[in-house]
């Protein structure tokens, strides 16, 4: 057996819960019901109640959720929408889809998070929404965000799809704003054994919107008062999410004490490590490091067993899908630094100390101070 530090060890999730999954699974296929239906509702219930919020509704994945909740806030062609230039490129999509445009914003460099101090330059007659990242499980700086939004009669949709069990200023991700988009992708905090998403919002309207455009655009069978799309976070997922619901607590537990042991035992390297605000607590879907040496040091842990990863190498700005904007190279240099100097390194609720011990070993040997 490999002794090898994989960077997310999935398979243990389901083997600790195995049990459990099982009769969840079980328990969907004898009921019969595989769209919508009892298993669906009381994941929709917990997860609202987990976050504090009104209302959940599930869907396909998490760019359906950001896509249908800007259809539901009538975000279309003209409309502009905020979003952070280093943020993964399914953010963007979202206001594509609809036919937006997507204005970008440099990050705080010390957070990697929306920066509130520029989003006033960057509102103009055509901005609808400021759509915040809490990217790698911290919560963005969302008071500032939406004092702003207040001011200019704006809304906003929170991308949450790496913050499952993050708090801001004691309260958990999920409803500050008008509403928030989750993925629930295998390897997020929260994950199914597949694809699915969900929305959270206080906001009955948007809710019932979001439920509708995601069934057709109906309410009532065969009757249709929108062009909706399919999108339904069907009752197997469902199922299994509950139970995961049940564990994440505890899960999330075990990734700030490692988080907190990495930052302990990193201290004094060259690396630059993650900064967190005291009015956060971060589900840690990511530790990232930052080093000029990314790449050097990528192939050094290599050699020692330990598997790293890069969120995200290339901007938005600079993939090519975006190209038509002509946002070249310097436009941001925030996120374009970022891009070539973050380095993820392994962590999850399934990493034990041991391996969390020889991650710290291997990174401080290929990175003295």
């Amino acid at each position: 057996m490999s002794n090898d530090v994989s960077f997310l060890d999935l398979k243990s999730g389901y083997l600790e819960l195995r049990d459990e999954i099982d009769d969840a699974m079980r328990r969907v296929a004898e009921s019969g019901w595989y769209i919508g239906g009892p298993e669906t509702k009381r994941f929709e219930r917990d997860f609202a109640a987990y976050c504090e919020a009104r209302h959940c509704v599930g869907v396909g994945n998490g760019l359906d959720a950001l896509h249908l909740v800007l259809k539901a806030m009538d975000v279309g062609p003209g409309d502009e929408v905020i979003v952070a230039s280093n943020t993964f490129i399914a953010t963007l999509l979202a206001v594509s889809m609809v036919g937006a445009t997507p204005v970008l914003v440099e990050p705080d460099p010390a957070t990697h998070n929306l920066d509130p101090r520029l989003v006033e330059a960057a509102i103009t007659l055509r901005t609808k929404v400021i759509l915040p990242t809490h990217l790698y499980g911290q919560p963005a700086d969302l008071d500032p965000i939406l004092d702003i939004a207040r001011a200019h009669g704006l809304l906003v949709l929170e991308d949450a799809a790496q913050a499952h069990g993050a708090r801001y200023k004691g309260r958990p991700i999920g409803a500050h704003g008008h509403a928030v988009a989750w993925s629930f992708y295998p390897g997020k905090n929260l994950g199914a054994l597949g694809d699915g998403g969900a929305v959270t919002t206080d906001d009955s309207a948007i809710a019932d919107r979001v439920r509708m455009l995601g069934n057709y655009g109906s309410q009532q069978k065969y009757v249709n008062a929108v062009r909706g799309v399919n999108s339904r976070l069907d009752p197997l997922q469902a199922a299994i999410l509950a139970v995961k619901l049940r564990h994440l607590d505890r899960w999330t537990a075990h990734r700030r004490h490692i988080a907190a042991f990495y930052l302990d035992r990193l201290a004094g390297t060259a690396l630059v490590l993650p900064h967190v605000p005291n009015w956060a607590e971060p589900a840690w879907h990511l530790f990232v490091v930052q080093t000029p040496e990314r790449n050097a040091m990528m192939a050094m842990l290599a050699e020692r067993g330990v598997q790293t990863l890069v969120h995200y190498p290339i901007p938005p700005h600079r993939q090519q899908a975006y190209a038509d904007l002509g946002l070249g190279k310097g436009t941001f240099p925030i996120a374009e630094r970022l891009a070539d100097t973050v380095l993820s390194l392994p962590i999850g609720p399934h990493l034990s100390m041991e391996q969390a011990e020889r991650v710290a070993a291997a990174v401080r040997a290929a990175s003295p101070s």
